[in-house]
């Protein structure tokens, strides 16, 4: 073997073994993200089922992440005027408005942004808002502490009136004058009030994460090949028969 083809060998396995060893170590990492994300479902699961909480934890400072996504039960009175229609939502293949309303909770000044539906929109008359019943007085209502609603992507910035994109709470804050925490409540239950409460079940995204360990993983299984193949059988198989 020539001193230039020797060189040359030894970068191609040096350039081979270091995207092998690259190519093998993402798809471990990729791996690893699918364990979190099915731990975190996991997690997630066994606060669906435990019992109800007091909608008065919400009265404390900062309620804690591990408390997202447990049952509880609010009393209070609902702040109408306030309503949103959160606009280009899905509920069983349909498009409409998820109503998200304030409770003010029982005795106290702080209020909770209550994903309370969905409702379908009128197509003709876009501006038309569909009709909600929203109970007067102190009403009881079951749901699930979950994160502010998902924010969709929209051109312009945060938008006001009754329906909106997005709603952001910190702004909402400022135009209602409550006191809202930086969580919100998924109302539970069948139809009621015009509302279906079918509500998307999120998954783990593990399966992405399965996806791209298999890529990587097939990747560097490729690097070996095409190593093996270029670095031995095929100057063998082109040196002349000796």
């Amino acid at each position: 073997m020539t001193r230039a083809r020797s060189a040359r060998f030894w970068i191609v396995t040096l350039a081979a073994l270091a995207g092998i060893a690259a190519t093998l170590s993402l798809g471990a990492w990729q791996l690893g993200r699918a364990h979190e994300r099915l731990a975190l479902q996991a997690s997630i699961e066994v606060r669906k089922g435990l019992p109800a909480m007091d909608g008065r934890v919400l009265l404390q400072p900062g309620p804690a992440a591990d408390l997202i996504y447990r049952p509880i039960l609010l009393r209070g009175a609902w702040l109408a005027q306030h309503t949103v229609f959160l606009d280009n939502r899905q509920m069983d293949g349909k498009a409409g408005f998820y109503v998200v309303t304030p409770l003010q909770l029982e005795g106290s000044r702080v209020a909770v942004a209550v994903e309370r539906g969905w409702v379908p929109r009128n197509f003709e008359q876009r501006e038309k808002l569909p009709p909600v019943e929203t109970p007067p007085g102190t009403v009881e209502v079951r749901g699930r502490l979950a994160p502010p609603p998902a924010k969709l992507y929209e051109f312009a910035g945060a938008g006001t009136g009754p329906i909106r994109q997005n709603l952001d709470l910190a702004q909402w804050r400022v135009e209602t004058g409550l006191a809202l925490p930086d969580v919100a409540v998924q109302q539970t239950g069948g139809p009621s009030e015009g509302l279906l409460r079918d509500w998307p079940e999120a998954s783990s995204g593990a399966q992405k994460n399965y996806g791209y360990t298999f890529q990587w993983w097939a990747l560097s299984g490729l690097i070996s090949i095409l190593y093996v193949w270029f670095q031995f059988i095929a100057p063998r198989r082109k040196a002349p028969p000796g």
